[in-house]
């Protein structure tokens, strides 16, 4: 599975442009997804120096990603160095702007290697217009 991953927010507390502290099984988490053989790409705002920063705060922590803000491999060139497609494609993403919010990383494993999806509770909308009406 393809796995879109925000920075900012999601990887690590949102102090942009700073980088913030790490949350709580992130790291332990993006890693173990790697190891089960999902591809990860850092999908994030970031770019030049505080992108280049971001990378590094994950190389220190043995996260390496197959893409960064793009669906072509690390490391791979576009023909003008300009080119870019503002839209990353994958099966998932993770972001803590999700309606909803961000889960806990454990619950995020547990959502993406059991293909268990999130319990939610019913909405209002479906409380207030889900009901039969007997006339």
């Amino acid at each position: 599975m393809v796995i879109a991953v925000d920075f900012d927010g999601t990887i690590v507390e949102h102090k942009y442009p700073a980088i913030g502290r790490e949350k709580p099984f992130a790291v332990e988490t993006l890693l173990e997804l790697a190891a089960d053989g999902h591809k990860l790409i850092l999908w994030t705002a970031r770019d030049g120096k505080l992108l280049e920063d971001a990378l590094e705060w994950c190389r220190k922590r043995g996260l390496e990603f197959y893409a960064v803000n793009s669906n072509k491999p690390a490391g791979y060139m576009f023909s003008d160095h300009k080119t870019t497609s503002a839209k990353v494609v994958a099966d998932l993403y993770i972001d803590d702007h999700n309606l909803g919010g961000l889960p806990e990383w454990g619950a995020i494993y547990e959502m993406i290697s059991k293909k268990k999806p999130r319990k939610r509770k019913r909405s209002f909308w479906k409380k207030l217009f889900g009901r039969k009406i007997k006339v």
